[in-house]
């Protein structure tokens, strides 16, 4: 609602105004608008109760701490702020460690997510994984998706696509690549996409992968944020090529 072209729809005439959300969070600290475009909060309810309740799944978070190479360090120290982040989250390093997760977790749902289309083509036709983003026509997005769901496809990549509307009940372990700078929604945004209650009741498991002592691991930090507030806390693991 505080953004700019839907804030516009607070001047709408009603009688009701209802607003939900699972992450009540932004990163230019301005959920306190919520309040007077909409109203007053009527109520709240963390994800642990949820869990605790066997409403959704429980989550298992793990960040893995992925290393460069010298030459990459050299390159790396050349660059901006800001791009030193994105040269971080697009390390190359990280396919062997995606390589190993899906090796693990072999014959189960997984989903690949990241912000970077040139990373996530790679990483699609490394793996033979389809990809979507946001070019990819509804009709073909509609037949990854049932095949993924009806288990024809075990390992799905997907773009920022996967923030929002994305429901794949069966998902039971994402591993994220890359993300948006800093961004605590996203983050549980894309958790939530697993935790759609499993028959089963197992776990689910979220991976991050980290670019190690880079820009990446300062921000990551922010993002788990929101999850640590809501009672989670996220194991952390250091990448060795010797696995």
């Amino acid at each position: 609602m505080p953004a700019p072209l839907f804030r516009l729809t607070s001047n709408l005439q009603g009688k009701r105004r209802l607003g939900l959300t699972a992450t009540f969070v932004r990163e230019d600290g301005k959920e306190g608008d919520v309040y007077s475009l909409i109203g007053p909060k009527r109520y709240e309810v963390g994800i642990k109760p949820l869990e605790e309740n066997n409403w959704i799944a429980k989550p298992i978070c793990k960040e893995i701490k992925v290393p460069m190479e010298s030459a990459q360090w050299e390159e790396y120290l050349t660059l901006s702020k800001r791009e030193r982040f994105r040269y971080a989250s697009e390390n190359e390093n990280k396919l062997p460690v995606i390589q190993s997760l899906l090796k693990k977790h072999h014959g189960q749902q997984v989903l690949i997510i990241g912000q970077y289309l040139e990373q996530l083509h790679q990483i699609s036709s490394y793996f033979n994984a389809p990809l979507i983003t946001g070019e990819v026509k509804k009709q073909e997005r509609q037949r990854i998706y049932d095949d993924f769901r009806q288990g024809k496809i075990k390992v799905l990549v997907l773009s920022r696509v996967a923030n929002l509307a994305v429901d794949l009940p069966d998902a039971q372990v994402a591993v994220q690549v890359s993300g948006t700078y800093g961004s605590r929604q996203e983050e549980a945004q894309r958790i939530g996409r697993l935790l759609r209650p499993k028959e089963s009741g197992e776990s689910v498991i979220f991976y991050t992968l980290v670019t190690s002592m880079t820009q990446e691991e300062e921000v990551a930090a922010n993002r788990q944020l929101f999850m640590t507030e809501q009672g989670y806390s996220y194991e952390w693991e250091e990448w060795s090529y010797v696995q």
